[in-house]
Formats: structure tokens, sequence, C-alpha cells
């Protein structure tokens, strides 16, 4: 029977007041202010600056381990505005006055406690007696539970096993105990009659720390796994296993997970799932299961939520403009939850239901449905939490007896992320506690149909704030403000689905020959290089013609004619090539992702990384130069009107690298082309598959010929005459040190002809490093670090060579890092399980061979992890994945760039010694610090000195215009890429000044200011 929830809005409303009076005069322990938590709840409420920093410090405070370490974080966090912080926390950051030190470590150690205390009212223990001794006192107070072990970032195969562990350990101790229960409200084995007593809850990404959306193969399978052990035990048990739902990102293999686990186990029925009612796809989930579930003929269970990630996932969204996942309005998700949970209870005969949620509206919703519907009273019942909404659970008890308490358990440092996750949700404005039992909100309102609610704040929706980003005139009217080119959402199966397509599609032409291509034209040369893919040398990718003496002049000649032209074309008209240049690179992305993949074994997300920053150059520049050609006047002085403005320098040679072989080849050519300069483009010898994509870029664009030629050729061969050439105005270049600094030697001589002051602009590589505080989060440094290190084989300009890690927390830091670089796999790029592949070439790996060999020698081997041998017998370029300690800032290899995966770990006594570390190269690249220290990362942001800084982020991934890269020291010269003055070095500023004085008659202008 079907019922339609509007229909019942009366009998719910009716339900839910009779609820309310059940618990009239009761408010959960987290508002009551005669404790300390209720009292911090309330400051947290009423002060949005005092939340923030308050729920910082909880989130830190486990790493606090010293006196002085948290008396000094109470003052960072609290003491710069204390107008709104309680008085204990006033008194813990006073290092002076009436006792001194004495009452400084006695208010500190009664913070800790009321802070630890605040997490354990959501835990039921930190230790499996513990547990089994709470869960005895719950099922006395006749509450089934489920119970779900703490920790959710995994980062290494250690790290899961110990997860795994810790279930069986706490399974062995209830083994024990279950038996000696008497069943909830039945007779028999069997709570309430058709429940099993033990229950329990698993985060699958904890158990496999190579979980990715990327590779849902892998990640279905070694979640499975580690998983099915529990689930082994559990099953013996007679108990009940639920697989629960994190972030977006595991979805899918969430989902499959329990597929095959259902079908492996048809027999065992008691194993459920979780769906979050906030995702937009709930509907669609839930009913695709449902309906999955009838074609196997296969009972399951959904446990219901209105979801915890709400927060990371609308910031992750939009960060990377995709379309948020989630109800943007608090009454979406209750809407959705009833909605759902109808289709649920509509479709009990197969699928039993877990209703948890706090709010009584929807509680009451469910049980008037289930009422009306005839649904069983054993195929659904009651979820909360453990620790929240007693009131709530009190009263559910007595009106559905059917409720389970949600318990999780496990050491402190996991449980503070949870307690942050409890607190966030218990202080929104849109909580339902904090509106019941904080803001004592009407009860009618409380009630009303979640649909009336969004309604209403619909109509009483603020008026959307005016962007004020600037808008640009192009040629075909006004442009949209610049925003960077969303990466890849492999959650989506149709960008997972697309990478082999494009590979295979590439294979196809393998082989083929690379042309160069001057004034618009195809130049075949006698001289040709293979091209091969690093995993599989025998795969040759292509062969490429290779330029001489005489190409280079003639490439040089046609973009000296077209330069006479090309200068005086309208900066609107020359942004329009690059957009035009961006949008056929957003249609073929897949097939330039691809050859990334294949030439220089770049992993999915960093080609399609590459790929959408090379558009974001052309986006970006496009509208930057719409901004600079517009003539600007210079001063107001009357009978004078003054016009600056900019032309392109002239030729530009463009030499680029290959470890970012679109990006950055794009980003220069772009640079050039849009100020007027034509260019002469050399790309990398052993990226020249890549970069002949510019030529069909800008052919499709109808770039006039002569404006852009490619010219690959060997650089002992044509690389000093391209230099030396008396018409080429701008050398830009990104490469190594060494070539960079001959580059500006060779260009500072003027050679016969020549009418320029040559322009160098230079990225030339970093000896990067990442400091790892004392109070760092660990969970997000070391996986920052292995990213940053080993990403792309550690082949990027700003990848971490160096880790500086204090001395109280370097063993567990190192440990950790230890275990997750020995849990990651290696191989071919192209398969996306694997998290690093070969490095670009044979020179490349010999040199990084030669690199490991110093430093093994000059410190001792943490880590030397090999590819297997089925890819290097292939011949492949692997290198082993290297990480060293007892590593000084005097040695070799903490001075010398390697481009390669070799990392370094590094002492420092205390913060300032780290960061003199840091800065005691001849590079000012990148930089990172993981730390919570509010005035460490001031200290960071002004001394440790470096191009880019990143605060509690890897020191990789810099984005066009958020993050304009570039360096200084030996680590390059000129302007930072992407940023607003880059263009200025490939343009000359003219000045044209009119005197508009006749017989002393001036004309007026709006804009003289001197007109009375």
């Amino acid at each position: 029977m079907s019922v339609e929830i509007s229909t019942l809005d009366p009998q719910v409303i009716e339900r839910g007041k009779v609820f309310f009076k059940s618990i009239s005069g009761e408010a959960p322990s987290v508002f009551n202010k005669g404790w300390w938590t209720g009292k911090v709840m309330d400051w947290a409420m009423k002060n949005e600056d005092f939340k923030v920093q308050m729920f910082r410090f909880v989130d830190v405070l486990p790493y606090l381990n010293t006196s002085e370490s948290l008396s000094r974080h109470i003052e960072e966090y609290f003491a710069a505005d204390d107008s709104n912080i309680p008085d204990v926390l006033k008194w813990g950051a006073t290092k002076t006055g009436f006792g001194g030190g004495l009452v400084a470590k006695v208010l500190n150690k009664t913070i800790r406690s009321n802070i630890e205390g605040m997490a354990r009212q959501f835990i039921i223990g930190q230790k499996a007696k513990e547990a089994v001794k709470g869960i005895r006192k719950l099922r006395k107070d006749g509450f089934a539970f489920v119970l779900d072990l703490l920790g959710e970032a995994t980062v290494s195969q250690e790290e899961a096993q110990a997860y795994l562990d810790g279930y069986l350990e706490v399974l062995d101790a209830l083994e024990g105990e279950y038996k000696k229960w008497d069943a909830l409200d039945a007779s028999g084995d069997l709570d309430w009659g058709s429940a099993p007593k033990i229950n329990v809850a698993v985060k699958p990404s904890a158990f496999y720390s190579q979980s990715k959306p990327v590779d849902l193969e892998g990640t279905v399978q070694g979640m499975i796994k580690s998983i099915e052990p529990v689930y082994q035990k559990v099953m013996g048990m007679n108990g009940f296993m639920c697989i629960d739902m994190e972030a977006l990102k595991y979805k899918e293999p969430t989902i499959e997970m329990y597929k095959r686990l259902r079908k492996k186990y048809p027999e065992y029925q008691h194993l459920g799932i979780v769906f979050q009612a906030y995702l937009k796809c709930v509907d669609h989930d839930v009913k695709d299961l449902i309906d999955w579930a009838r074609e196997e003929n296969l009972p399951i269970s959904i446990r219901l939520v209105k979801g915890a990630y709400w927060d990371y996932e609308t910031v992750i969204a939009k960060q990377n403009d995709w379309e948020v996942p989630v109800w943007t309005h608090k009454p979406e998700s209750d809407m959705a939850f009833e909605r759902v949970s109808k289709m649920i209870l509509e479709n009990h005969d197969i699928c039993h239901f877990a209703c948890a949620s706090h709010n009584i509206r929807s509680i009451s919703a469910i049980m008037e449905m289930a009422s009306k519907m005839n649904v069983p009273d054993e195929r659904y019942e009651f979820q909360v939490l453990y620790g929240m909404a007693e009131p709530v659970r009190k009263g559910l008890r007595n009106v559905a007896k059917r409720v389970r308490l949600y318990c999780p358990y496990g050491d402190l440092i996991p449980g503070m992320a949870y307690l942050v996750r409890r607190l966030l949700e218990n202080t929104a404005n849109e909580s339902f506690l904090k509106q019941t039992f904080a803001d004592e909100a009407d009860i009618s309102v409380l009630l009303k149909n979640p649909e009336l609610t969004l309604e209403s704040e619909l109509a009483n929706k603020p008026v959307a704030k005016p962007d004020k980003r600037i808008r640009y005139k192009g040629v075909d009217g006004e442009l949209e403000p610049f925003s960077n080119f969303p990466p890849s959402d492999f959650t989506e199966k149709e960008q997972r689905d697309a990478f082999p397509v494009a590979m295979s599609n590439i294979r196809k032409e393998f082989g083929k020959q690379y042309p160069l291509y001057i004034n618009g034209q195809d130049v075949v040369t006698g001289d040709t290089l293979d091209s091969y893919n690093p995993a599989d040398p025998s795969e040759i990718i292509g062969t490429v013609c290779q330029a001489g003496v005489a190409e280079v002049d003639k490439a040089v000649g046609v973009a000296k004619e077209a330069y006479i032209d090309w200068r005086n074309v309208e900066p609107r008209v020359r942004a329009q090539y690059l957009l035009k240049a961006a949008a056929y690179c957003k249609e073929n992305i897949n097939d330039l992702c691809a050859m990334q993949v294949l030439e220089v074994g770049k992993q999915w997300e960093q080609a399609q990384a590459d790929v959408g920053e090379a558009i974001d150059f052309m986006e970006y520049y496009a509208r930057e130069t719409i901004r600079l050609g517009e003539p600007r006047r210079m001063g107001n002085s009357p009978g004078e009107y003054s016009q600056y403005f900019y032309q392109g320098k002239g030729v530009a040679a463009v030499i680029a690298p290959w470890n970012f072989p679109l990006a950055i080849s794009v980003g220069m050519v772009s640079a050039a082309i849009v100020c007027g300069c034509p260019v002469v483009y050399k790309p990398a010898g052993i990226a020249s598959a890549v970069g002949h994509g510019l030529v069909d870029m800008f052919k499709a664009a109808g770039l006039p010929d002569g404006v852009f030629n490619y010219i690959p050729g060997r650089g002992s061969v044509m690389g000093d005459h391209l230099v030396d050439h008396p018409d080429i105005a701008v050398i830009a270049f990104t490469g190594s040190m060494e070539v960079g600094l001959r580059i500006q030697e060779r260009a500072a001589k003027v050679h016969p002809g020549q009418e320029h002051c040559k322009k160098v602009i230079a990225e030339m590589g970093g000896k990067n490093a990442i400091i790892i505080d004392d109070d760092a989060d660990l969970d997000e440094a070391v996986l920052g670090v292995l990213y940053a290190s080993f990403g792309f084989q550690g082949q990027k300009c700003s990848a971490c060579s160096r880790v500086i890690v204090l001395d109280s927390i370097y063993d567990r830091f190192v440990h950790r890092l230890k275990e997750a670089a020995e849990s990651v796999k290696l191989g071919p790029a192209e398969d996306p399980s694997n998290y690093m592949g070969p490095v670009v070439d044979k020179a490349a790996q010999k040199n990084v061979l030669n690199y490991g060999k110093i430093a093994e020698e000059e410190g001792k081997v943490l880590v030397k992890l090999e590819a297997p041998a089925e890819y290097t017998s292939k011949g492949g370029c692997y290198t082993p994945l290297l990480i060293v300690e007892g590593i000084t800032k005097n040695h070799r290899i903490a001075q010398e760039e390697v481009f390669g995966p070799v990392l370094v770990v590094m002492r420092a006594a205390d913060f300032s010694e780290a960061v003199d570390i840091a800065n005691s190269t001849r590079f000012a690249l990148t930089g990172a610090v993981y730390s919570r220290s509010p005035k460490n990362l001031e200290y960071a942001s002004k001394e440790f000195r470096v191009g880019n800084l990143y605060l509690n982020k890897p020191s990789v991934g810099a984005l066009v215009e958020r993050h304009a890269f570039g360096g200084f020291k030996m680590s390059g010269v000129g302007s930072k890429s992407g940023g607003p003055d880059y263009l200025l070095q490939f343009m000359d500023p003219r000045l044209v000044c009119e005197n508009t004085m006749r017989r002393g008659f001036a004309p007026i202008s709006e804009d003289d200011d001197w007109v009375a």
C-alpha cells in the first residue's frame, strides 16, 4: 500500500506533538549550560569566530602532549580577542601572575580534561572492554547498538590491517558476552524477535589505503579483501554488519562492494548499507539498489541518514567547479529523507529500513507512513547517535520500542575528528537539536512540512551579492569572468571509461610521422627521432622530424615577417584565437590526456590536470590581454593628453620542458602570441608528440600563418643557434638550472643585425621542502608529502624532495610515511591502480639512479620500493621509490635537484631551525608547511622564502590565477606564470603624448578634474 506524504501531514504533526510532550522539560546534555560542554556549545553558537577557533583547537588537542605546547596553543587560538572567551581559557593562556606556571599547568589540565570529556561523551569507549561495558549498560536501558570503530584516514596497509584487527578484537570481546544477554522485548536469541544482538558498522575506505575513485575495480577488491574477515566473524556470531557511506568519492565502490558481498553470501540477510539523504542522487541510488535486489531476489537492508560531510562536499565541489552534489537548503535534505523513506517502506517485503535521525518531524513522518502502509514492526527500526539527543532516544524507546544507538569507539585522536563533526552539526543554525533544545523554537515550526519550510526560505532568500569580478569585452560580446577548468571527476563512470578508449585510439596511430610546422605548412626533414613509451620503450609513439639550423632560420624569418602585421592586430582579436584554441582542447581533452599518459607516463588525473592548466592559461591570458590592451590615460594636465599602451616585443623563442609538456608549452606560447609576438616553438624531444598538439590546436583556431611555428630539434644541433639568433627578441624557457643559466649568458651577447636587448624568462626548477610541525595533522601531512614527492614520479619542478620534521613528532611521522610509501603500487601510468610509473626516458632513469646511490651513501634507506619484474623486464624506465633519512643540509642530496622519486627526511629541533633548513639551498620555488599553530604559520609566511608557499597543502598543484607560479634565486627569472603581470614580459610599453592646445584653446574632457 502506498501513501502520499502530504496527505499525512495532520497525523504527522499530531504524532510529533505527542512525542514532544513526552520529553517535555528534558534537554540533551550537550546543551546543558550547567556543564562545561554545554557552556562551550552556548559560546560557540553565539560567536562564530570563537566557534571556528574552538573547533580547530579541539581538532589539534590530541597532539599537544606537553603543558608548554598546550598553553602555547591556547594563547595562539584564544588570546587575540578574548571578549567572548570563557575565563578558564583566558587563565589557561596566562603564563605569568599569581601561581605562574603551576597555575597554568593546573588549568591546562582542566581544559584538556574537559575537552577529552566532550569527546568521550560521544564515544562508548576507547578500549574493547570499555565498549563492552558501555554496551551492556545500554542494553539494560532497553537500547540495541551498532558499534563503529573510529578512524577513517588510513594511509597504509599497516593501518588498514590495524583497523581490521580492531574490529576482530572488539568482536572477540563481545563473543564472550552476547550470548548472556536477554533479547530486547522478545524471547529467544533475536532482539525484538527479528534483529541480531551484534551489530557493527564499517567504513570501507579505512580498510584499504589505496582507495580512489579512478580505480573502481581495484578499490572494490581491496575493500572486500579486508572487510570480508570482519563480515565472516559477524556471520559466525549471527550478527549484522552495515557498510557505512562516507565521502561521495567512495560511493560507487561502496555500493558495488555491498552488491558483491550480498551475492557471495546469498543466504545470509543481515548485511546493510547506508545512503545519505543530502545527496541529490539519493533517490536514484536507492531505487537502483532496490531494483537490483528484486532482480537478484536478495533481501537487503538500508540505513538512511541525512549525511555528515555536507561542508566537505560543498567546498570540494566549489573548489573544482563541479556541480554541488548535496542539497543546498536543509529542508531539501529533510524532503529527500521523507521521500526516500517512503520508497523503502513501500518495498518492505525485500528491504529492511533503519531510520537514522534525531529530527522528530522526520521520525513522526516515518512512523505514520509505516502505520498507514501496514509495514510489519520487524521491517524497520530507528537509530540515533550515542551521546546525542538523549531525550529523543528515550522518547523513541517509549513509542517505537526498536531503537538502536550508533556507538563509536576507539582512540581519542580519530575521536576528535568525530567530535568536531558532531559539534559542527549541533551548532549549525539548521540543526534540529539546536533549534529544539537551544533555540527553543516553536513546535509548529519544528514539525512543519519541509516542503513548506523550503518555500518560506526561498521566498525570504537574501538578495544575491553582485558579482564584482572583472568582465572583459571579447570579439563576440562580454566574456564570463575567468574560472579554472574543472578537473575530472572520476566518480563519474563516463570520465573513467573515456581514458581507456582515448588511449586505444592513440595507440592506433603509433608510429606516425610528426613533421615540422613552419608558416602554416608541414615540413619533413631527413633527420628524425623516435619518441617511445617510457613504460615499454618498444612502443614507438611516433617518428618526429628534427629541425636543423636551416629550419630554425626559416621559422624565425617567417615569424619576423608575421610580426609586422600581428603586433597591430587588436588585443581582443588576438585573444579570440586563444579562446578558440582553448575550445579545441576542451573538445579533445581525452585524446590530449591519453597522449601524455603514453608518451611521458603521467597518471590519469595528472594528465588531465596538465591539459586543464593549458586551457586555463589560454582563457586567463586572453582576458588579461584585453585588460592590458586598453590604452590608459596618464596624468590629467590641461592641454595635454597622454596614453600608455603596449606592443609585442618581437619574435619569441619558446623552449619547453617535458614534465608539463602541454601546460607549460601552451602557457609560454599563448602568452607570447596573445601579446603580439609570433612564436618559434621548440618542444622537449621526448614529448614532441604532445607538443605537436599545439599545431592541431592553433590550426583549429585559424591562427594566421607564421604566427606559430613548431620546430622540434636536437638541442646540440639547433639550440644555441635559436637562442643566439639576432631576430629573436624574447626567450621563454622552462627546464634545468644549468640550461637556463646558459641561455641567459648567451642571450646577453649582441649579435650582428640584432635590434633588441633579448628578454629572458626562465623557470629553472627547485629543491622544494615541506615542513612538518609538531602539531601537524599527520593524516593530511603523510598523504600530502607522499603525493608531492612521488606524484608523476617526482618529476615536477614543484615536487617535494626534502621533508623537514620536528624532533618531537619525527618518529610518528616517519613510521607512517614509510608504511604509506610501501603500500603504493608501481607500474605503467595507463593502469590507474598504479600510484607511480616510470621516469620519462632512459637518460632520466640513469640520472635518478645515480642520485639514488648518492642518497643511499649519504643517508640511511627508509624505503626502496621497486617496480614489479613484469614491468622492468620490458625495459621500462623505472627507478625505485626511494626515501632516506639521516640527511643534513650540507649533504649533496639535500642541495642538488634530482627530478625523480628520491625524498630525503631531515630533522629539526624546532620550527625556526626547520625554516632555516628549508631556506638553505640555492633554489626558491615552492614549499609547504603542515602545522596547526597560527603563530608558526604566520612565521613561515614571512620567513620561508619561496615563490609559492602552501600552508597545510602539498607543494604541488598550482592553478592558474589562484596560485600564480614561479620562484626566485636559482629557481628562475621573470614574473609568475598565470599571474597578473606575466604578459608584461612579452611587451614593450609605449607612451604617446599629444599637445591638445591650439591658440590658447584646450578641449575639456569629463575626466579632467582641474575643471571647476
